[in-house]
């Protein structure tokens, strides 16, 4: 559910004024050839300075969008978007944000309105909502869980609202190890019903894997997963997924590197856990190197 709601705030910030884009949206020969016109994704990155910045793929073209007042005053170790609201004019966007030597996670919220042409950033607060999350590198929201990766192992907390207010409960530790060898994860989709209901998470690791992982929600100390691809994953340390308005069954996957180069893939069918139909190629440099996140 929170996939599809934050793939309805992302087109509608597509369809708004391109006031605010410093990297002019071009061509690609890889969404020409292998990703549907129809398909979409973005993801959020931050400068060294704090500056926020939005690297968007839509219809065979990419921008990097900056608005003013946008800079949060440091780089979040981990980031996570929850969703958002708005219209032509404003927005409001709620994220999660670990900050490097903080146990506590940070409720980010930002306001933009639309002036003289222009996004600005009229108002932002960080604010503390959840404690036992030092060292997090990695944020991926399942709603009503949210997932996060320190060290070598993988926690989740639950999400619940305090007479109005969200709150995080205590994370608690998964089964398994090696999480350090995950170089990204976000939340996929969800999956069956009573016991049988799962989170489906998929990621990339040092080793090359594309892969994913099916967490039980009610028994979350079962996890199984598969390799989709074995090779070629390894660099990316940003991995997001979309959606394709002509092409609901498939998912777009947009991989960024740590030094600035991004590929965009298209999965024919997201469900089939199957990554040989696998298709696309590198979208070149971005022209910058933010840290950027999975979304």
């Amino acid at each position: 559910m929170r996939k599809s709601m934050v793939a309805a705030v992302a087109a509608a910030a597509l369809a708004v004024s391109a006031a605010g884009i410093v990297v002019a949206a071009r061509p690609t020969a890889a969404a020409l050839g292998d990703v549907p016109a129809d398909c979409s994704v973005s993801t959020a990155a931050y400068r060294a300075d704090g500056q926020r910045l939005t690297y968007v793929y839509s219809g065979g073209t990419t921008s990097t969008r900056e608005y003013a007042n946008d800079n949060l005053g440091w780089v979040p170790t981990a980031h996570q978007q929850l969703g958002g609201s708005g219209d032509d004019t404003t927005f409001r966007s709620t994220e999660y944000a670990a900050r490097a030597g903080s146990d506590r996670l940070f409720k980010v919220t930002r306001e933009g309105h639309l002036i003289d042409g222009s996004w600005r950033i009229m108002a932002m607060s960080a604010s503390h909502i959840g404690v036992g999350y030092a060292g997090t590198r990695i944020l991926a929201s399942a709603s009503p869980y949210l997932y996060h990766v320190a060290g070598t192992s993988l926690y989740r907390s639950t999400e619940s609202y305090v007479d109005g207010v969200l709150t995080l409960s205590a994370p608690v530790k998964l089964a398994g190890k090696g999480w350090d060898s995950v170089n990204t994860l976000t939340y996929e989709r969800s999956g069956g019903t009573g016991a049988a209901a799962v989170d489906v998470l998929i990621g990339t690791k040092t080793n090359g894997e594309l892969k994913e992982w099916r967490i039980n929600r009610a028994t979350p100390t079962t996890i199984s997963s598969k390799v989709l691809r074995s090779s070629g994953w390894g660099s990316f340390t940003s991995l997001s997924t979309g959606y394709c308005d002509a092409h609901p069954k498939g998912r777009p996957l947009l991989g960024i590197t740590a030094d600035g180069r991004a590929s965009v893939h298209f999965d024919a069918l997201k469900t089939d856990g199957v990554g040989t139909d696998i298709k696309g190629g590198s979208l070149g440099s971005l022209g910058w190197t933010a840290k950027a996140y999975g979304q």
